[in-house]
């Protein structure tokens, strides 16, 4: 098929996004952090590119996008390990008329983020080096086979999927495949590690709102890469998704907002910020299957949900530093199980309709088994790659280096280096030296 530049230059252009959106996260994190580990949080992030990124060109976009023969349904195989042979191909796999490495470098962006999004869930205690040895396993043995379950295909009609493509589960761009699975996953690990010290008796309030604000616009603008590139091309599709990713958000933001006002009092800056990705997280798998009026409903429902589920880390006991739980798990649930009823043919032909548009509930079913599956495989295999981690080389810092800030124990480093400023006139000026003590005058 003939490279069709348009699509190609979109696709460019949403791989960019994407791979933005890992530092937005770094920001959205590092803010909510405490000032004593604000570094080693975006530290995390940054790392997840790092790790990630070269995985998934050695082996992780051929298990995900591969042929795994009599194993298919389950996970691909080696045969693009290293990208080898693919430099000239022509097109991807389905034939849209993108270079076949721009397909490959749109895909390693949404494996970097979903282990990145992780991350929140354990700010202030986890080795550094422990956290880069689970971003490398927890890729390679929950990621990439969840991915593949969900998108992989051989285009053939009647050929082999992964097994709940052929379900005819629908997720767009990653309601189970990431937000579902990092939110268990963070879950899981959570559980292993343990709680902060002095949590929740001491607080433990984000250091820097404007950082947070900061870091849920980058995600906001990214994410229109994220949901609309997913599309793959420049056209109707990719229209309908955008357009839904905006008035979700919003809707979400606005609902999370108002739980807020009359659950609390105020409206506050984090709310707003958290409702922000709240709506990302559930419009991600519904975006193409729905109308614009369908996405703010579900945008409003999802906010709602959310600012509620946040709370549940206090009722049940577990450390969700920064709420990767009641945001990516409880959203992407949302989003994925209200496809099942608002999705619409009308829409997109891809698709299939929801209860609401007269398909009754089969595809509700769907998206529940969908569900089900990817929380149940990614927190059991978590756990136990978690807990061998922990056994292994530890996965936590002790209690005296987390009192410290894990900024300075484990970078060496410290966000604000409060210690060198001076005071003066004018700019750059350094503080005067103190005056000699007056000599005494004799009578």
């Amino acid at each position: 098929m003939k490279i069709d530049s348009g699509s190609t230059a979109w696709m460019l252009t949403s791989t960019a996004l994407v791979l933005l959106m890992t530092p937005g996260l770094a920001f959205f994190y590092g803010g909510m952090s405490r000032a004593k580990s604000v570094l080693n949080m975006m530290m995390m992030s940054f790392v997840s590119i790092a790790v990630v990124g070269m995985a998934w060109v050695v082996y992780g976009y051929s298990l995900t996008f591969g042929d795994g023969g009599a194993l298919s349904s389950f996970i691909g195989g080696f045969g693009d390990w290293g990208l080898v042979g693919l430099e000239k191909a022509a097109t991807a796999d389905d034939g849209t008329g993108i270079p076949q490495l721009v397909f490959v470098a749109f895909q390693a962006t949404f494996a970097i983020i979903t282990v990145a999004l992780i991350s929140g869930a354990v700010a202030d205690r986890a080795k550094f080096g422990a956290w880069v040895v689970f971003t490398l396993v927890w890729a390679t043995f929950v990621y990439f086979p969840i991915a593949h379950w969900v998108w992989w295909s051989d285009g053939e009609e009647g050929g082999k999927a992964g097994w709940l493509f052929d379900l005819g589960a629908l997720d767009f761009a990653g309601g189970t495949v990431v937000h579902i699975n990092a939110g268990v996953a963070a879950l899981a690990l959570v559980l292993v590690l343990g709680k902060r010290k002095g949590w929740p008796k001491e607080p433990m309030r984000p250091h820097n709102l404007p950082f947070v604000l900061l870091g849920a616009g980058l995600l906001w603008f990214g994410w229109f890469g994220f949901n609309a590139g997913s599309a793959l091309a420049a056209g109707e599709t990719a229209a309908v998704a955008f357009i839904n990713t905006l008035v979700a958000t919003c809707a979400a933001a606005f609902a999370w907002i108002v739980v807020e006002k009359l659950r609390d009092g105020s409206s506050t800056t984090l709310g707003i910020a958290s409702g922000v990705v709240a709506g990302l997280v559930a419009v991600t798998p519904a975006c193409a299957f729905i109308t614009p009026l369908g996405a703010i409903a579900l945008g409003l429902v999802a906010g709602a949900v959310c600012a509620f589920a946040v709370g549940l880390k206090y009722k049940l006991g577990y450390d969700d530093s920064l709420d990767v739980v009641g945001v990516h798990m409880v959203g992407g649930i949302v989003g994925a199980l209200l496809i099942g009823l608002l999705a619409t043919t009308a829409v997109n032909d891809a698709g299939a309709d929801g209860l609401l548009a007269g398909g009754g509930f089969a595809l509700l079913g769907k998206q529940a088994v969908a569900v089900a599956a990817t929380l149940a495989y990614s927190f059991v295999v978590t756990y136990v790659i978690a807990k061998v981690i922990d056994l292994t080389m530890g996965f936590r810092i002790s209690e005296d280096d987390e009192a410290a800030g894990i900024d300075s124990t484990a970078h060496a480093e410290t966000a604000y280096d409060f210690g060198t400023i001076r005071a003066g006139i004018g700019s750059g000026a350094t503080a005067a030296a103190p005056a000699a003590p007056a000599k005494k005058v004799e009578a």
